[in-house]
């Protein structure tokens, strides 16, 4: 069983990490199966959160003000992994948010992976559902407080024991897998971006749900061809 790694989680305003953003990281260097140092923060991500996302995770928009920006703090993220293996329950969505961050910053972040996810698909394909919330019930695991990030990477740390229980020889618990996710740092938004855009949106009087200063330049590409699409120009 690979002895050492971080477990990780994070909570998001949805799930497309080009125009999602994080508002919560939890993390916890595992050494032996003993945590040795954590890591927990909620992130302001520059827009609001949906309702759906706040009954999800009881996370509230007033919760968010003040607390530091993704660029603020991923050089500390990034520092905080090393090059440590990162576990998660479906790793690669938490994965392609913080590369995304990292690649915007400037940072670069490691790609070995543990996915409890992927291994307990494998050893119980019976199961009617994969989902962290059920397996922690299926196993008797005390999921702390269910969707925040820390909790739940630690929930994932402990399935990760059990499933390694149920069928120790399985390579996946001698071997990690790389995660994948491609991206290219964003761009700003243009300066002509930003005047068609505030011109739009004073012509059809339109509320954006994301502020044109957190836009990137494809991120108000698609919001100008969106409006024009509905609206016309």
């Amino acid at each position: 069983m690979i002895n050492r790694y971080v477990a990780l989680d994070i909570e998001t305003t949805g799930l497309n990490p080009a125009v999602d953003r994080i508002i919560e990281v939890g993390m916890a260097r595992v050494e032996d199966g003993q945590i040795t140092q954590k890591y927990s923060t909620l992130v302001y991500p520059g827009i609001s959160v949906s309702e759906r996302i706040t009954e999800l995770t009881g996370i509230h928009n007033e919760e968010l003000a003040g607390k530091p920006r993704i660029e603020e703090i991923i050089g500390d993220i990034t520092r905080f992994i090393g090059d440590w293996p990162i576990l998660g329950h479906n790793v690669t969505f938490d994965f392609s948010f913080l590369k995304r961050a990292a690649v915007n910053n400037g940072y670069t972040i490691t790609d070995d992976g543990i996915d409890t996810l992927k291994i307990a698909r494998r050893l119980l394909p019976e199961l009617e559902h994969k989902n962290l919330s059920f397996l922690c019930q299926y196993f008797n695991i005390d999921p702390g407080r269910s969707h925040r990030a820390y909790d739940d990477a630690v929930s994932a740390s402990v399935l990760y024991g059990k499933l390694e229980k149920l069928k120790p020889e399985d390579n996946s618990f001698s071997n990690t897998t790389k995660l994948v996710y491609v991206v290219k740092k964003d761009s700003p938004i243009t300066p002509p971006q930003r005047r068609y855009l505030a011109a739009l949106v004073e012509k059809h009087n339109i509320n954006l749900e994301i502020p044109v200063e957190e836009m990137t330049k494809s991120m108000a590409s698609r919001q100008i061809d969106t409006i024009i699409a509905q609206y016309g120009k």
